[in-house]
């Protein structure tokens, strides 16, 4: 099976990568800075020969987009955006030059597209979607990816809850600040915190590309969000570390600037459940928290 991955040199891409890869599945890349054989130079914005890899491509996913680990200021917003809207945009106009256009088509989308909340589970079916900026930019991209429609091509948003892995994203780094005694809970510690483990992750993706009634946008996320009290406490147990200091709100805020990050990575309540994926009977390897700790801290 031939896939492209668009934006793949990231932690979420390069998993992919190696995990189709393994499978003994063709992948190409899309990228800015091409370095290796199968890295094809595109700059996300115009259509060039970058287009011709997507002839008889199977699956295209798309993971292209500015990272949120920064400070909303205008520039940083404005290059957020555009990340996302300018490649999907272009990907589509790139397809519909396609003579072989590719079956499935994955395009990334959040978690954080749902409101904060600590008591509504949110699934596709009745998830509560409102304005901010978060919320906002999902729903431009999702509007952007679902605008044009293809029957040749299936089309699914991923819709990803924070991915728990060792080689990126967050969970190197809740683990560094955990074993510096860091470790408690931040803010009130209520806000629900919905994740999911790389290998499943993957393992998810790789499910849709082969039920093909999965179409839309679909929630990619673990079955048990925990609070972030709970991630923490289990995260502390898991190394071994007796204690973890908390941090109220104020610090959250004063550090955030010197780190250049917002407040709302940590804060902002993620309740969200994958109905989709298990009712189409998806199975997942670490559904609970501690089976996720057990694992990540074995490899």
């Amino acid at each position: 099976m031939k896939i492209v991955i668009a934006g793949g040199t990231g932690f979420l891409g390069e998993n992919l990568e190696r995990y189709f890869t393994e499978k003994g599945n063709e992948v190409y890349i899309l990228t800015r800075k091409p370095r290796r054989k199968n890295e094809i130079c595109w700059n996300a914005e115009t259509v060039g020969d970058w287009k011709d890899i997507l002839e008889k491509t199977e699956v295209l996913i798309n993971l292209t987009g500015k990272s949120v680990d920064c400070r909303y200021h205008e520039n940083n917003k404005r290059e957020i955006y555009t990340s996302r809207i300018n490649s999907t945009r272009v990907l589509q106009e790139a397809l519909e030059q396609c003579k072989d256009k590719p079956r499935i088509w994955f395009n990334g989308s959040s978690a954080t597209i749902y409101i904060h909340s600590e008591k509504h589970l949110n699934t596709e079916e009745n998830g509560i979607i409102d304005d901010d900026f978060s919320m906002n930019i999902c729903k431009s991209w999702e509007e952007e990816f679902f605008k044009a429609k293809d029957k040749a091509t299936r089309k699914v948003a991923l819709r990803t809850s924070i991915v728990l892995g060792n080689n990126g994203g967050a969970f190197p780094k809740l683990k560094l600040i955990t074993k510096l005694g860091l470790g408690g809970k931040q803010g009130g510690g209520h806000q629900r915190v919905s994740w999911i483990h790389i290998d499943d992750f993957c393992k998810a993706v790789d499910w849709v590309i082969t039920h093909e009634n999965i179409e839309g946008a679909i929630n990619i996320t673990a079955p048990a969000p925990v609070s972030n009290e709970e991630l923490m406490r289990k995260l502390r147990k898991h190394l071994k570390v007796p204690f973890g200091m908390n941090a109220p709100v104020w610090q959250l805020e004063l550090v955030s600037v010197f780190l250049r990050t917002e407040t709302e990575l940590l804060l902002k309540s993620r309740n969200v459940f994958p109905e989709h994926l298990l009712k189409s009977g998806f199975q997942f390897s670490c559904p609970d928290l501690d089976k996720a700790l057990s694992h990540l801290l074995k490899t």
